[in-house]
C-alpha cells in the first residue's frame, strides 16, 4: 500500500469494510476443536453463525504475538449485561489513582465498545483515547501481517480463518497489538456481547474475571433463558484467575450457574456487595446503580493488586478509591449537559433493564435541579433504537411505563434516527406510527413528533423549550447518544430545521 494512503481515515475505511452484511439466521454447528458449539456442553445454546472466538489465536500469531504473550498484560476481563463499560472505566480509574500514589501500575490500557463519538475511544492508554497517528501506525502494522485484510471481505467463505477478522474482531486484535507494543502494566478488557464464544475470550490467563449485572438481552444470540445468558457470560472464568460477580438480582438460578461454572474450572466466584468506602456524595455514583458498578470495580482492583505479581504497594487506600471515583469520566452514561435554560440528560441505555434506570435517573435528577425553582420545565424525550436483535417497540414501551412509575411527566417525545443529517431511513426498523402508538397508549396527552435527523431533533427540542426551562432525555442507544453529544458539545445542529 502507498505510504501516503496509510492514514487514520484509510484505517477506519478498512475496518468498516470488514462488517458482515447481516447476522446469520441459522444456528451453527461449527466445531472449534474442543466442543461442538451447537449445544455440546451443558448449558450451551445454539449460536447464529461462526463463533467470534474462532480465528483469534491464528490472527494474533500472524501479527507476531503468541497467546502466551498476553500474560504480560495482566488482564482484567469483564462480562455482563448491564454496567460493563462503567465497571471497566471505574476499574481503570481506581488503578490509575493507585498508581499515582504508589508508582505501580505505571500504565493502564482500557478496551471498551462501542465508541461514543470517535472509534479511537475503544482503546485508551491511561484513560486517553488513542492518538490518531499511532492508531494508524499500529493498524497498518497489523494490516501488513494479515493477508486476509488485503482482499474484500467475503462473508460466504466457509473457512472463517481464511476470510479474516470481522469488524469487532479486528478492533480487539488492534487493541491487543497496541497494548503489547506500548507495554501497558494492566489491560482492562470488556467483552463484546457474550462470554464463552466472544472474540475477547481466547485470553487464556487473565488475572481477574468479573461479571456485572445480568439480564435478558441479546436473547437470540445467548438465550433463550437467563440461565443460558449466565452460562455464556461466565465463560470468561479461567483456572487460576480470580472470579468475581456483582450481587445478582435476576434470581437464584443465575447465582447457581455462576457458581457451577466457576467450580468446574476449580475456582469459587465471590459476589460483591456495596463497598462502604465509596464517597458518600460523589456525583459519579449517581444513580445508585453506579455504586454497584464501582463496588465491583474496587474488588476487582484489590484482587488484581494481590494476584498480579506487581511489586507495588498492594493495599488499596481510601484515598486511592476517592481519587479514582473523582477523576472517573464516562461520557454518555448518566451525563448531564447544561445549556443556558436547557438541560440535556444523556444515557446510552439500550435494553429494557437499563432503560428503566435511565427514566428513573431523569425523573430524579430533573426534580433535584428544580428544587429551588417554582415553574415546571418542559420535559422532552428524544428516542431512537434501530437494531435487528431487539424490539424497539418493547424498549419504548418499557421507557413509557418507567416514566409512569416514577411520575415523570413528559410533554413531548421526538422519535429520530441515528443520523446527524437525516440520511438514514427511520422506517427501516419499525416506523414512526408504530412507535407513536406504543407511547401514546400509556401517555395519551404527550405529543409525539417525527424528526429524521438528530441535529433537527435537538433543534426542535430547543424550539419547544423556548418559553420555559427545558429538560430533555436522550436515550435508546449509544449510536444515538454519541452523535447527540457531539452536536451538543461541538456546536452542530443549532441551525438545522
Amino acid at each position: 500500500m502507498d505510504e501516503d494512503n496509510r492514514t487514520y481515515e484509510r484505517a477506519l475505511a478498512i475496518i468498516e469494510s470488514r462488517r458482515r452484511p447481516r447476522r446469520p439466521s441459522a444456528a451453527t454447528a461449527y466445531v472449534d476443536g474442543q466442543a461442538q458449539v451447537n449445544g455440546a456442553r451443558s448449558g450451551a445454546t445454539a449460536l447464529r453463525g461462526t463463533p467470534s472466538i474462532v480465528g483469534m489465536k491464528e490472527w494474533l500469531e500472524q501479527i507476531g504475538h503468541s497467546p502466551d504473550s498476553l500474560t504480560s498484560l495482566k488482564i482484567i476481563h469483564v462480562a455482563g449485561t448491564k454496567g460493563k463499560g462503567s465497571t471497566c472505566a471505574f476499574t481503570e480509574s481506581i488503578l490509575r489513582a493507585h498508581g499515582k500514589n504508589t508508582g505501580r501500575p505505571f500504565r493502564t490500557g482500557l478496551y471498551t465498545l462501542p465508541h461514543l463519538i470517535y472509534p479511537e475511544e475503544r482503546m485508551r492508554l491511561d484513560s486517553i483515547p488513542m492518538n490518531r497517528s499511532l492508531f494508524a501506525k499500529y493498524f497498518f502494522e497489523l494490516y501488513d501481517n494479515t493477508p486476509q485484510l488485503h482482499h474484500s471481505f467475503d462473508a460466504t467463505n466457509p473457512d472463517p480463518v481464511a476470510r479474516g477478522p470481522r469488524n469487532l474482531q479486528l478492533y480487539f486484535l488492534l487493541a491487543l497489538h497496541i497494548f503489547l507494543s506500548e507495554k501497558v502494566d494492566v489491560a482492562v478488557i470488556e467483552t463484546h456481547s457474550g462470554g464463552e464464544y466472544d472474540a475477547t475470550n481466547f485470553i487464556l490467563a487473565p488475572v481477574v474475571t468479573a461479571i456485572t449485572t445480568l439480564g435478558m438481552d441479546h436473547i437470540a444470540m445467548l438465550g433463550p433463558t437467563i440461565k443460558d445468558i449466565a452460562w455464556h457470560k461466565s465463560g470468561i472464568f479461567k483456572p487460576g484467575a480470580v472470579a468475581l460477580s456483582t450481587e445478582q438480582e435476576a434470581g437464584e438460578e443465575v447465582i447457581v450457574v455462576l457458581r457451577e461454572r466457576a467450580q468446574a474450572i476449580g475456582e469459587d466466584v465471590r459476589f460483591v456487595g456495596q463497598d462502604s468506602r465509596l464517597p458518600a456524595d460523589a456525583s459519579a455514583l449517581e444513580p445508585a446503580v453506579q455504586r454497584k458498578n464501582a463496588s465491583l470495580a474496587i474488588s476487582v482492583v484489590e484482587a488484581w493488586l494481590k494476584h498480579s505479581g506487581q511489586s507495588s504497594n498492594k493495599v488499596l487506600s481510601r484515598e486511592g478509591i476517592k481519587m479514582g471515583i473523582e477523576q472517573w469520566s464516562w461520557p454518555g452514561r448518566f451525563q448531564i449537559v447544561p445549556e443556558g435554560r436547557n438541560t440535556w440528560f444523556l444515557d446510552a441505555a439500550h435494553n429494557e433493564m437499563s432503560i428503566g434506570i435511565a427514566a428513573q435517573w431523569f425523573a430524579e435528577s430533573s426534580k433535584k435541579i428544580l428544587e429551588d425553582m417554582h415553574a415546571e420545565p418542559v420535559r422532552i424525550l428524544i428516542f431512537s433504537h434501530i437494531n435487528e436483535l431487539r424490539d424497539p417497540l418493547a424498549l419504548l414501551r418499557a421507557l413509557a411505563l418507567a416514566f409512569e412509575e416514577h411520575k415523570a411527566n413528559v410533554d413531548h417525545v421526538i422519535i429520530t434516527s441515528y443520523d446527524s443529517h437525516g440520511k438514514e431511513d427511520l422506517n427501516s426498523n419499525v416506523g414512526f406510527v408504530a412507535l407513536k402508538e406504543v407511547f401514546s397508549s400509556i401517555h395519551p396527552s404527550t405529543r409525539v413528533w417525527d424528526e429524521h435527523a438528530i441535529g433537527s431533533a435537538i433543534h426542535f427540542a430547543r424550539r419547544l423549550g423556548e418559553e420555559a426551562d427545558m429538560h430533555a432525555l436522550i436515550t435508546g442507544s449509544q449510536h444515538l447518544v454519541g452523535p447527540a453529544l457531539r452536536i451538543l458539545t461541538e456546536g452542530e445542529g443549532r441551525t438545522v430545521g
